[in-house]
């Protein structure tokens, strides 16, 4: 298997992220994460085609007020490795090898955090680990089983058009501010070449948009075993994200998870809401920490 390694030197004074790079070997893959602080481990699940940098707003108020931070870049994005066959990346793949690194983090009273592809993976491995997750914080995403937006099928045609995704132009062009240039080139960093950007390529073909493709019936599970789920849930979403409406598709969530109360709007944000209202975010986080 071709795997593609991103040069180090390629993550060098990136505005506003100082966490120290952590690797763990998972099937042969060198995967990154973040595990920063002390205190109840708060873990984020990125989705695409971003990596832990999205989570950095969110992540300096939670260690500031004495938690732990965690986010582990999935193969294929960040710091991890990147198989370079887009054949290679599956749901299951995804999955295994970011609960691969989970699992030797001794993680007890665990919070989990959620946004687009991350939730299908994200939640996934938070109810088939339920014993070590007590609280669940939703963010614009949503459980594939044959049913897409059409602003997600706009999206999934533009990739399918572009495999040399334009990693900063899609970020600064699925959030509500404009991005500075250097928080651009930190989103482009993990990507410096075509064959970087195969697991990039790939997500969205891997959402189900048909019942009986594959992950449709392994997100019905999720959906099943969250329809149980009485543990505290934060539902937010952002008033401008075309690919998961607003309020459409957190009440599915809301409607979905006992444990779920009202769900939040976040204002002035679009579908990287971490990028847009972070440090609120991280407010609503922290709220949610003391139910």
């Amino acid at each position: 298997m071709d795997i593609f390694r991103t040069p180090d030197e390629r993550f060098t004074d990136l505005p506003g992220y100082d966490f120290e790079p952590r690797y763990a070997d998972i099937d042969g893959l060198r995967m990154h994460y973040v595990d920063e602080g002390d205190g109840s481990p708060v873990v984020c699940f990125h989705g695409e085609p971003t990596w832990a940098y999205l989570y950095r707003k969110v992540a300096r108020p939670l260690l500031d007020a004495g938690h732990r931070f965690i986010a582990v870049d999935m193969p294929g994005f960040g710091r991890s490795d990147k198989p370079t066959d887009r054949g290679w990346y599956t749901y299951d793949r995804h999955l295994e090898h970011v609960g691969g690194v989970l699992a030797g983090l001794d993680l007890h009273d665990a919070t989990v955090v959620v946004q687009d592809w991350g939730g299908p993976i994200g939640l996934r491995w938070a109810v088939e680990n339920a014993d070590r997750v007590a609280r669940l914080a939703i963010l614009n995403t949503g459980l594939f089983t044959g049913r897409v937006s059409k602003g997600f099928m706009a999206w999934r045609e533009f990739a399918v058009n572009n495999p040399d995704l334009p990693i900063g132009f899609i970020v600064d062009g699925a959030t509500a501010s404009d991005l500075d240039p250097a928080v651009k080139a930190a989103y482009e960093a993990p990507f410096p070449t075509p064959e970087s950007k195969a697991g990039a390529a790939e997500f969205p073909v891997l959402v189900p948009i048909e019942e009986g493709q594959p992950g449709a019936a392994e997100m019905r599970a999720v959906a099943d075993e969250l329809s149980r789920w009485e543990k505290p849930a934060l539902v937010a979403f952002s008033d401008s994200d075309p690919v998961f409406p607003y309020p459409k598709s957190g009440e599915t969530f809301v409607e979905m998870i006992p444990g779920a109360g009202d769900q939040v709007k976040i204002e002035g944000a679009a579908h990287f809401l971490q990028e847009d209202r972070g440090e609120q975010i991280a407010g609503h986080i922290l709220e949610l920490l003391k139910r």
